[in-house]
């Protein structure tokens, strides 16, 4: 009997926590938030009533308190790089820093919706570096890299994201490792392809002009070959006119 009703009583309290949810006795929400190294954030509060007390949070540790009756006391290394709107309650930080990541959290009686905001602070990726070589199955292949080695990349790496843009007439095939793309060495070579990495709140970039891709001696051979087709094409034909001719002649006499 008791083994059979645990589900029943488990079923219960997720029906009442749902009926909080409902009602809005309970009610939370996370997100992640980007800041500019060096730059500023702000992290907004959803919904509100007039406030009468606002403490703000950095994981355990307070960032800033106010109350009607004491002011505002903002500690440790943010004094001087916040700013608390008292009316709104959002919280601006100046001057971001890595030391400044973590979950940030409001803690205000007159706040419903308690909300979470979990920081990164990101800095502009490094310029990459992009190359280009001919395979062996006549194809183009690009490649683009940053310096593994540099802190931005350290920090961010799984925030960084590497794009190619193609021109219209030029189709850019995407290899299994993203940094890398294909063009068939018959497309127009005149063309510029563009290296992109980016992460959430910059982009850098560096061109490749596919007419370096491709070796000296290939162009040349390439060009010859272009010269010599119609050539060939000309004298299966002439060919073909001189041998149909004798043909008909042996068959006349």
């Amino acid at each position: 009997m008791a083994a059979g009703s645990a589900p029943g009583c488990a079923l219960g309290a997720l029906g009442l926590v749902c009926l909080f949810l409902k009602l809005d006795f309970i009610s939370c929400f996370s997100q992640d938030i980007y800041g500019a190294m060096d730059g500023s954030v702000t992290f907004y509060v959803s919904e509100s009533q007039p406030f009468t007390e606002i403490i703000w949070k950095k994981g355990k540790d307070k960032v800033a308190e106010w109350d009607q009756k004491s002011g505002l006391e903002v500690f440790q290394s943010f004094i001087n790089r916040v700013h608390l709107d008292i009316v709104s309650g959002n919280l601006t930080i100046t001057g971001l820093t890595k030391s400044d990541e973590d979950v940030y959290v409001i803690e205000s009686p007159n706040v419903k919706k308690s909300s979470e905001f979990h920081l990164r602070v990101i800095a502009p990726p490094p310029t990459p570096s992009a190359s280009c070589f001919l395979t062996d199955g006549g194809n183009i292949t690009l490649t683009c890299s940053i310096q593994e080695d540099d802190t931005t990349v350290v920090d961010d790496a799984d925030l960084i994201r590497y794009l190619w843009e193609c021109p219209p007439t030029i189709q850019c095939h995407h290899g299994s490792i993203l940094s890398e793309a294909y063009v068939s060495a018959e497309s127009d070579l005149s063309q510029n392809v563009q290296c992109i990495v980016s992460n959430p709140l910059f982009r850098t970039s560096a061109p490749v002009s596919l007419s370096s891709c491709l070796p000296e001696d290939y162009t040349r051979h390439r060009y010859v070959l272009f010269a010599i087709l119609p050539a060939v094409i000309c004298g299966l034909l002439f060919l073909k006119c001189f041998l149909g001719r004798r043909s008909q002649r042996n068959s006349g006499t």
